[in-house]
C-alpha cells in the first residue's frame, strides 16, 4: 500500500472529525465525560483495530485519549489509517 502523498492527506482531514497531521501520523485527541468512558472507547476500538489487524497508537491521560494513526511498514500514513480514522469516530460517536 503506497503512502499518501501530503496533497492527499491535505484532502481527506477535511472529512475526518478533529484529526490532523502530526509529526507523520493521523492524531485526535478526544476528551471523554470520565475516565471510565474514555477505557470503553479504547476497548471498543481496540477491538476493532485487531479485526482490521490495523492498531492506533494510543495514549490515555485521565479522561483524554489520543489516537495517533501510522501505517509503519510504509514508513507514512496510507489509506488504511484513513480509513481507520472514519471507524475511529464511528466507534466513539456509538
Amino acid at each position: 500500500m503506497a503512502v499518501l502523498t501530503d496533497e492527499q492527506v491535505d484532502a481527506a482531514l477535511p472529512d475526518l472529525n478533529g484529526w490532523e497531521r502530526v509529526d507523520g501520523a493521523l492524531r485526535r485527541s478526544i476528551k471523554f465525560p470520565s475516565f471510565l468512558a474514555g477505557i470503553d472507547a479504547v476497548r471498543r476500538v481496540g477491538e476493532h483495530a485487531e479485526s482490521k489487524d490495523h492498531h492506533p497508537d494510543i495514549d490515555i491521560r485521565w479522561r483524554t485519549v489520543t489516537f495517533a494513526l501510522v501505517t509503519h511498514s510504509e514508513g507514512g500514513i496510507t489509506e488504511k489509517d484513513v480509513a481507520m480514522a472514519h471507524d475511529i469516530d464511528g466507534i466513539v460517536a456509538s
